[in-house]
């Protein structure tokens, strides 16, 4: 069985979560708020902030002891792009996208 916790619409691009998140699946949680408070990267601080929420959902909702959680998996999934313009030399526009991101973080039981 598996704890859920879900962010979204997280203003930061897929790819420098998902950077993050490789370094955290798999691990246990403790080790992995370790790394996590310690990771230099703007997208440290959301994937803390959802693996508390999947940490304490396993707690609240399904009973699972909190010393015994693994990260079961990270998924991090585009959101939507907001695309602004940059004006450019003789008249012309630059496309930015800001990228969103959804991150979905699990937890489950060490078997």
């Amino acid at each position: 069985m598996k704890a859920t916790a879900h962010m979204k619409y997280v203003r930061i691009s897929p790819r420098k979560i998902s950077i993050v998140g490789d370094l955290i699946r798999g691990k246990e949680v403790e080790y992995a708020k370790a790394v996590l408070r310690n990771t230099p990267k703007a997208a440290s601080e959301p994937l803390l902030k959802t693996l508390n929420s999947a940490c304490a959902n396993a707690e609240n909702n399904f009973e699972m002891d909190v010393d015994n959680l693994i990260v079961a998996e990270v998924l991090v999934g585009a959101g939507p792009i907001l695309k602004r313009i940059r004006p450019r030399a003789q008249g012309r526009a630059f496309r930015i996208f800001k990228r969103t991101s959804h991150i979905t973080v699990s937890v489950a039981e060490r078997s």
